[in-house]
Formats: C-alpha cells, sequence, structure tokens
C-alpha cells in the first residue's frame, strides 16, 4: 500500500469512527497517530505527537479563546445582558413581531461580547422565549427566533472560530472581525425582515402588544443596557484604535466583565466559579479538537494524502463558482452532524489549498466558512442551538416546532451566503479600508 492509499484509508476510518459517534477530538488524535506510526514508525508518532500539541499551544494568539470564552460565560452567569432585551423590547414592542425582533437585537448585543453561538441562543432563551409566549407569541416563531438569532454570535466579533481560522490559515484576525462585522449584520437585517414579513402574512404569529410604555420607562430601559455598552467600547475603542491587539483584547473584556458584574453587584462566588469551570471545561475540548486536527494535518502532509485529494479537485478545472458551490454544500452537509469548530478545522487541511489555489481571499472565505459553519448550528439533525432552546424552554415548545420555526430563517441564510459569495467586497471593504 502506497503512502497516498495509507492517507486515503486512514480519512475512510476517521468518518467511520465519526459515523459511530466516537468525539471528534478523539478520533483526530487516534487516527492521526495511527497513521503515523504505520507511515513513519513509532519514534516519529510519538514524537509528533510531543512536539505537535507543543507547538500549536504555545501559539501566543491561541491565548485569548478561553479570555473571550470567559467574557461571554461571565456575562451570562452574571447576567449583564438582560437590559439589552428588556430595552429592544420596549421601543420595539409596537411594531409588528416587536419582541421578536426586540430577540435578534439582543442577540446581535450579546455576540459583540461573546465568540460563542451556543451561549448567545441560552441566554435569549432564558430571557426571551418565556416573554414571547406569555404576550401570546406562537412558540414556533419565538424559540425559531432565538435559535437562529443566536448564530450572529460567530459572526460578530469576538468570534472563536474567527480566531482558529485565523491562526491555521495565517490571516490577520482584526481583518476578519471587521469582515464579520458586515456578514454579522447582514444576517441581523435578513432575520427582521423574515419576522415582518411572517408577521404580515400570518398576524396570529405575534398579535400586536396593546400597552402603553411611557417614555421615561423607555428611557430608563436605555439605561440598562450600559454594561454591555461599556465592554463593548472597551473591547473595540481599544482593538480599532490600536491601544491592544486581538489577543489582548479577550484579557481586557474578562477584566471588564469582572468589573462591570461587580460594580451592579450581581457577581458573586457562585457565578464566579461557574464561568471559569465552563471556560476551563470549553477550553479543553477545543484545544484536543484542535490538537487533533493539526496532527491530522502532518499526517496528511507526509503521506501526501492531502496535496493529492487538493490536487485531484484543482485538477477538474472546475470554474470557481462551481468549486464554491462544491465547498458549501459538503459544509452544509457537514454540519448535520458535526459541531462546527470539529468541521472545520476536520476540514482545513484540504480545503485551504484548493481556496488558495483558486486565487481566492482566504480572508473572504474565512468569513464566509464561519456563517456557513453557523447555519450548521440550526440544521437538522443536530442543530445544536434548537436542543440548547429546548433545554432552555422545556416544556414551552417542542423540539419539532423549534425546527419549523427556523425554516424562513434558514432560507435567508441561505440568501445572505448568496450574496456574500456574489459580492465579496461587502465582507472585504472594512478589512481593506480600515484593517491596517
Amino acid at each position: 500500500m502506497s503512502d497516498v492509499e495509507i492517507g486515503l484509508t486512514a480519512l475512510g476510518v476517521l468518518v467511520a469512527l465519526i459515523a459511530l459517534r466516537v468525539p471528534i477530538g478523539i478520533a483526530l488524535l487516534t487516527v492521526s497517530f495511527a497513521g503515523l506510526w504505520i507511515l513513519m514508525g513509532w519514534r516519529v508518532a510519538w514524537g509528533s505527537l510531543g512536539i505537535i500539541p507543543y507547538q500549536f499551544a504555545s501559539n501566543w494568539v491561541l491565548s485569548s479563546v478561553p479570555m473571550f470564552l470567559l467574557l461571554g460565560f461571565m456575562c451570562y452567569h452574571t447576567q449583564l445582558t438582560q437590559g439589552l432585551f428588556r430595552a429592544a423590547r420596549l421601543w420595539l414592542s409596537a411594531i409588528p413581531g416587536g419582541m421578536a425582533i426586540a430577540a435578534i437585537f439582543g442577540s446581535a448585543g450579546f455576540a459583540a461580547v461573546s465568540g460563542s453561538s451556543v451561549a448567545c441562543s441560552a441566554a435569549m432563551g432564558r430571557i426571551a422565549v418565556p416573554e414571547m409566549i406569555k404576550h401570546r407569541y406562537h412558540p414556533e416563531l419565538a424559540t425559531g427566533t432565538v435559535a437562529v438569532a443566536g448564530t450572529i454570535g460567530a459572526l460578530i466579533p469576538p468570534s472563536i472560530i474567527m480566531i482558529l481560522y485565523g491562526i491555521i490559515a495565517e490571516v490577520p484576525i482584526t481583518g476578519l472581525f471587521l469582515g464579520g462585522i458586515s456578514a454579522g449584520l447582514l444576517t441581523t437585517v435578513g432575520y427582521i425582515v423574515v419576522v415582518l414579513v411572517r408577521v404580515k402574512l400570518n398576524p396570529a404569529l405575534a398579535p400586536p402588544i396593546d400597552e402603553k410604555i411611557p417614555t421615561w420607562e423607555k428611557v430608563a430601559a436605555l439605561k440598562e443596557t450600559w454594561p454591555v455598552i461599556l465592554i463593548m467600547i472597551g473591547i473595540f475603542g481599544g482593538l480599532f484604535g490600536g491601544v491592544f491587539t486581538p489577543t489582548e483584547a479577550g484579557a481586557v473584556g474578562a477584566f471588564l466583565s469582572v468589573v462591570v458584574a461587580a460594580v451592579k453587584r450581581s457577581l458573586n462566588w457562585e457565578r464566579f466559579r461557574n464561568a471559569v469551570t465552563e471556560t476551563l471545561l470549553t477550553t479543553g475540548a477545543l484545544i484536543i479538537i484542535a490538537v487533533g486536527a493539526s496532527l491530522l494535518t502532518r499526517f496528511l502532509a507526509l503521506s501526501g494524502a492531502g496535496g493529492y485529494l487538493s490536487e485531484l479537485i484543482i485538477g477538474m478545472d472546475a470554474s470557481t463558482t462551481v468549486l464554491m458551490l462544491a465547498i458549501v454544500v459538503v459544509y452544509l452537509l457537514l454540519g448535520m452532524f458535526l459541531e462546527p469548530i470539529g468541521a472545520m478545522l476536520l476540514t482545513l487541511p484540504i480545503v485551504l489549498p484548493i481556496v488558495s489555489e483558486a486565487g481566492l481571499s482566504l480572508l473572504w472565505f474565512g468569513v464566509l466558512l464561519t456563517k456557513l459553519l453557523e447555519i450548521g448550528m440550526i440544521t437538522p439533525p443536530i442543530g445544536m442551538n434548537v436542543f440548547v432552546i429546548k433545554g432552555v424552554v422545556r416544556d414551552l415548545a417542542s423540539t419539532t416546532s423549534i425546527f419549523k420555526g427556523i425554516f424562513w430563517f434558514l432560507v435567508m441564510d441561505l440568501a445572505v451566503m448568496l450574496f456574500l459569495m456574489l459580492y465579496p467586497d461587502f465582507i472585504l471593504y472594512l478589512p481593506e479600508n480600515f484593517g491596517r
């Protein structure tokens, strides 16, 4: 068996293990280590297992991941984002579907202080869904809106997916963040349009709220948003003003969240411990997957299988449009079964050379890929955000009704994807003009 055949066989075994529900990090490490042992001998395999994790984990940029995670979990556990939804609800209640739109705005605001789609969905699910159900919103609209709005969390910076992509693809993370702002705002507008159109066509989905809200109460609600606004100004002002780097921004944001929570008196030892514990657990899981993906990249390079697959696809002489459509389909299918970061790290060793050879911007592709991976967070049968919302709302809505509720938002997501593919300058404008 040739080296390439060994590499291709190992990829087949990897797919089989993932299909058997073996954790993706364990599957990556096992297959890569075994493949290197067969290919190069046990000394090289053990040596790679000792060197590669250290090389990856010692990357300075990687230190921002636990800091941004801590920022998000701290905001979630100390309830710093509650004021966002309340303010948006009071100001938008007169609009058809106003509470659903408020949930979208609240999610976009939470996204600006959290790089996690799941945390964004969980936070808004606890706050917004019971309130919408109370005001006779249809459960499909209420839960579906919050489930899809959570996906904004990975697009509007900070974004854990973009940080990991930037490290692997060697793309400036500040540029990815700037491109993500454009894609995230477009997605937000798209979701609002879906709510407005659906409620216009079927007013029973969101009955009008007949309540007189005095102006003083609306203004007072705006004051409750100061924690998130202060953290956003601190992070983005310093980051894009050149005061600190994206790596340092995570630590600044985490520190600000602790200070603001302490000032608001919403921070206690139990909440702090929960935020730190979830940060450690999530970081550990991400590092295992990332190390496994790094080991797989080394194995594919040594076996020649990665280059073989990339050259095979490039050699088909397919147009750039066909190539990108094929990549989109692959990621949409992967998103049905794999969590986003695992799907990204599993495929980048093969996909990046293809995108680069086609002459496409790796920065543009990184933002596009983030959007693709987040669509996977709401597609059946896995749809992680859907199950997060189900866990939060419990008996208020069934899993089936939540999946039904996301359908039209999913159509909008695909339309946004098409727009971003046809007009790459929409993503690249901010990085090219303000990213230096």
